[in-house]
């Protein structure tokens, strides 16, 4: 069948899927209307798809009910960002292979992105975040053009609050595939028939695009207090990524004026004292943040600007099954004398473990996100039915790969109900002042502000209770530094160093596994080789020094 028959189109670049759903459906007419069968030519006519159901694009996201599941699946999706099940290890790639994280237990997945040597083209990780970042463009494009029509049964301030929400996550993808790859497809309006001339379009466009998108977005969302439910997306969080994204796009003046909007607003303030469940157990400030019954605004986390809430064995409370405590908590229960603790994180699988220099190198003094609350470092014995019981844990060399190591406790999470670890209920602290702050510094910096730079890092130090600083320590490292030290666990580091240009020379500098593999044309991913091979009417190039 060729290709130019098909009329409905499922996403970008996945003409293998549409084929096989295609020939799927013609075999099941074949069978069921064998009378059918020497008509199966490929006539327009025939193929032409008319939806009986109320139930589609063209009329679903034309009203406000339409348009809250719309949203309600671009906030899934984003979970599914982080939560995916096609290979377990996916999480690790936006860690392992930077200057934070070594790969631990063999993940599969995760040792292209490790091993430079071994990224190609073919990596599935590659193509599966490629493929849910178009995901997420298509269906936004669907639920802006729903919006935008002028049948929509909407108010003016309904229609505008849609606009903005479907634009946030438009851009939001669109960062991230620009900031990973560089020059990607632009594609702005629904796609509903096979496309295979797909061009990569200039960074010029595509920051046109994400900036006109969050523009509009920081326009026309409600304030973080405003919102209809809590997880949706506020003029606040639209702000934020603003400001990544001219951070990226050297606009750092403007990058520091929607910092300074969000700390000016009085919304947020940074956590400086206990709060929450555990306020009058062992613990700190910090460490309160992320625990469970303490990361939403509404349970008293005055930093949260987004939240990606999930909720254990409730449906549509998570997507998937969430890797990050797999990924982070060690392997502990796998030595002898170790039982699951909730005290201890849970169960983990240690798929990654700390960089050297995160472990020996990165905390100095008595800063409070070095605490034992905040990274776990001493182990002891557990169960009593073992000799050494109680006693400390002095682990053998294959053991401190990934069985007994330093870890954030950032993703501890037990439920007796569940103590495998196989459901999602943490939820994800997409955006925090504390990054604000960071964001700041780095657009301060790069105006030669130094002294607002400075004032910007030392009110996160202040809290932690770290010496503070002062010009002499500002430059682009020392704040690449503090966000490891602030952000651990929480930021994609991969995209900050691709963001910032600097993945290669940190990786030389701090990564001792991957510095003599990694090359400088692994700044960016390569383009999956599907998709340039699909691409049958038009070039895609690959992104240099990628063969395949």
């Amino acid at each position: 069948m060729k290709p130019s028959c098909v009329q409905t189109y499922d996403g970008f670049m996945t003409f293998k899927t549409l084929k096989h759903k295609i020939m799927k459906k013609l075999i099941f007419l074949v069978l069921i209307f064998p009378v059918l069968a020497g008509f199966l030519s490929c006539k327009k006519s025939f193929l032409d798809e008319k939806s009986d159901s109320a139930y589609s694009p063209l009329n679903t996201f034309k009203n406000v009910a339409g348009l809250d599941a719309g949203i309600a699946g671009l906030q899934a999706s984003v979970r599914e960002q982080y939560t995916m099940q096609v290979t377990q290890s996916l999480l690790a790639v936006f860690q392992v292979g930077t200057d934070v994280a070594l790969n631990g237990l063999d993940a599969g997945e995760a040792a292209p992105f490790e091993n430079y040597a071994l990224l190609n083209s073919e990596s599935p990780a590659v193509l599966n975040y490629w493929n849910w970042s178009y995901k997420v463009i298509n269906n936004a494009n669907l639920i802006i053009n729903g919006a935008s029509d002028s049948t929509a049964v909407l108010t003016n301030a309904q229609r505008a609050v849609y606009l903005g929400e479907a634009k946030f996550y438009r851009a939001y993808a669109y960062n991230f595939l620009v900031t990973l790859w560089g020059q990607v497809p632009l594609i702005d309006q629904p796609l509903d028939a096979p496309k295979t001339d797909f061009t990569r379009a200039s960074l010029e466009n595509l920051n046109t695009l994400i900036n006109s998108d969050l523009v509009f977005a920081t326009t026309n969302l409600p304030n973080i207090d405003a919102v209809s439910k809590p997880g949706r997306i506020s003029k606040e969080a639209a702000q934020q990524l603003l400001a990544e994204a001219y951070l990226r796009q050297g606009k750092n003046d403007l990058a520091e004026a929607q910092c300074l909007n969000i700390i000016n607003s009085k919304k947020f303030s940074v956590i400086n004292a206990r709060f929450g469940v555990k306020r009058t157990l062992p613990g700190d400030a910090f460490s309160d943040m992320f625990i469970v019954g303490n990361q939403r605004r509404r349970q008293g986390n005055t930093e949260a600007i987004w939240v990606q809430e999930m909720e254990y064995n409730i449906p549509g409370g998570s997507s998937s099954l969430d890797q990050h405590r797999r990924v982070w908590v060690p392997y502990y229960s796998n030595v002898a004398g170790m039982l699951v603790a909730d005290s201890l994180g849970g169960r983990g699988i240690g798929r990654i473990r700390l960089s050297s220099w995160v472990i020996k190198g990165l905390y100095k003094g008595n800063d409070m996100r070095n605490s034992v609350y905040n990274i776990k470092r001493d182990f002891y014995y557990n169960d009593p039915k073992n000799a050494k019981f109680g006693q400390k844990v002095i682990p053998l060399a294959a053991d401190t790969l990934y069985k007994i190591v330093p870890f954030t406790t950032k993703w501890n999470h037990y439920l007796d109900a569940d103590p495998t670890g196989n459901g999602a209920y943490k939820d994800l602290m997409m955006m925090r002042l504390g990054e604000t702050y960071l964001l700041l510094a780095e657009a301060q910096f790069k105006q030669a502000k130094l002294t607002e730079a400075a004032i910007s890092v030392n009110v996160l130090r202040t809290r932690a209770n770290a010496a503070q600083v002062t010009i002499s320590d500002i430059s682009l490292d020392f704040i690449l530094d503090e966000r490891v030290r602030e952000l651990i666990g929480e930021e994609n580091r991969r995209m900050t160093l691709a963001r910032t240009g600097t993945l290669i020379d940190r990786v030389k500098k701090l990564n001792f596994i991957q510095n003599a593999t990694v090359q400088p044309f692994h700044q960016l991913l390569p383009i999956p080789q599907s998709e340039i091979d699909l691409n049958k009417d038009a070039v895609i190039t690959q992104n240099p020094g990628y063969i395949r």
